[in-house]
């Protein structure tokens, strides 16, 4: 009966895609799903004819596998996972090894590790980033955990991953939720890249008057250029298909409300409890919010009308200044979510390495672009990067947009056309360049109000001021 390298439970898209790739990749792979339905339905259709047996029951998985066992949980973050934990543990042994590959919060994967090492067993927590199609053909994988189980599982993981210049994108990511968190700064990024696209399609919509062919064929054209990356290049293939009820662009027939499953959320938690600013990032998160309250946001439209913005200033716009200030503002979100991984590698304990970061996040994953082969480079020539927008190239590559960047959100202003996450990218820049910030008023109002004391540029120590008796 211990015939199968490897169980996966949850046969939803994304677990029936994994246990498909480890098959093509020559594994013998067991499947569960609570549901002893679909179980059936994947072994007579998609599974039919391949290495994949199926279990209706916990007990049965674990008889099918070979020792130590080696069981992928694909069930939805939270809950779900510690119930499949405790239901499956009575039917494994010490030294078996448990991954988990959804979209859990990292604090969760810790606890998981400690519990399930202390009972005697391996654990692995492993973000999986490519969707449905990277599942399939090739992910991006992040693992952490106890390093025996990366080990008994490495050959596995590199054959399914994707591949980028022979390289497999994965790697180990330490001990614990490291994987995890790595694939929370990830859905972050993620988050920032697509609004940032999002507003980029606004200005060439309503700001330059182009129409959805128009919008295809320019995203396409820079999809050839820096900006090549694989959201670039389904926002081209977006704007290219056609309602098949109206014959309209599909793209203008759908709601303009965003949603979220809560991980963008968690990075911005994350930055906030580090004191590490993302404001790129937060901006998207925002904006999905934003665009939820669709209700209040047409009571407001209807409130307010076409303002008038006779003698406001209006920037030239073309296409090519949109190009650039998309890029710069992309450069300052990863530099961001690069920097949230850094001081996280120091707070817990990770040992990221972020040239190995960039690297993995090359192919298979959603946020995969030619701009990440630039940040593996700029973290091998320099580990201790402080910032990325510090590496020479990104800094000449940031002070060549500044005309195009700026020129670009002052037409978004001049026009009344919102652009968060653009202008809290070039708020971030000019934050970082500026040798002194109006912080120092802050510092001044919490030590009136509150007697929170400051620090002086020209003295040593802590001072308070009684500052209504010192009224001149």
């Amino acid at each position: 009966m211990e015939t199968c390298d490897i169980g996966v439970i949850g046969l939803a898209v994304m677990g029936q895609n994994l246990a498909l790739n480890i098959e093509r990749n020559g594994y013998r792979v067991a499947v569960y799903n609570r549901t002893a339905e679909r179980t059936r339905q994947f072994l007579a259709e998609q599974a039919s004819q391949k290495q994949i047996v199926g279990a209706e029951t916990l007990a049965e998985l674990a008889a099918l596998l070979k020792r130590p066992r080696r069981v992928l949980m694909m069930v939805k973050a939270g809950n779900a996972v510690d119930q499949v934990i405790a239901e499956l543990l009575p039917h494994l042994e010490r030294g078996d090894i448990l991954i988990d590959g959804g979209n859990s919060f990292y604090q969760d994967t810790e606890r998981r590790s400690k519990e399930l090492e202390a009972q005697g067993f391996l654990y692995l927590g492993m973000g999986i980033s490519g969707g449905e199609e990277g599942a399939l053909k090739g992910p991006s994988l992040m693992p952490s955990g106890h390093p025996a189980a990366y080990q008994a599982l490495e050959g596995l993981l590199q054959a399914i991953a994707a591949k980028v210049d022979g390289e497999a994108c994965v790697t180990y990511l330490g001990r614990g939720g490291g994987g995890h968190y790595v694939k929370m700064v990830h859905n972050g990024i993620e988050y920032a890249d697509m609004q940032l696209i999002a507003e980029t399609y606004d200005l060439l919509h309503r700001g330059l008057g182009l129409n959805a062919e128009q919008i295809s064929r320019t995203f396409a054209a820079w999809n050839q250029e820096a900006l090549n990356s694989y959201l670039i290049e389904i926002t081209a293939h977006i704007f290219g298909v056609a309602d098949p009820q109206s014959g309209a662009p599909l793209v203008e027939k759908i709601l303009d409300v965003a949603e979220q499953k809560g991980t963008g959320k968690w990075t911005s938690e994350e930055a906030l409890e580090l004191g590490i600013p993302i404001p790129t990032l937060q901006a998207a998160v925002e904006a999905r919010a934003l665009s939820a309250q669709r209700a209040t946001r047409l009571e407001v439209a209807r409130t307010f009308g076409e303002l008038s913005l006779a003698g406001a200033e209006t920037a030239p716009l073309n296409v090519a200044a949109l190009e650039q200030a998309l890029y710069a503002a992309k450069v300052c979100s990863y530099a961001q979510g690069m920097s949230l991984l850094r001081q996280a590698s120091k707070v817990y304990g990770y040992d990221f390495d972020l040239s190995e970061v960039a690297r993995i996040w090359r192919g298979g994953c959603i946020i995969r672009a030619r701009l990440l082969n630039d940040i593996r480079r700029a973290y091998q020539e320099n580990p201790t990067l402080t910032n990325l927008i510090l590496d020479p190239s990104f800094r000449q590559a940031l002070t060549n947009a500044q005309t195009a960047w700026r020129q670009t959100i002052q037409h978004a202003i001049g026009k009344g056309i919102p652009v968060p996450a653009l202008s809290a990218s070039l708020a971030y820049f000019d934050s970082l360049r500026s040798e002194r910030l109006p912080a120092n008023l802050i510092q001044a109002q919490r030590d009136y109000f509150g007697a929170h004391t400051y620090q002086r540029i020209d003295q040593e120590g802590t001072f308070h001021t009684h500052w209504q008796a010192n009224q001149s």
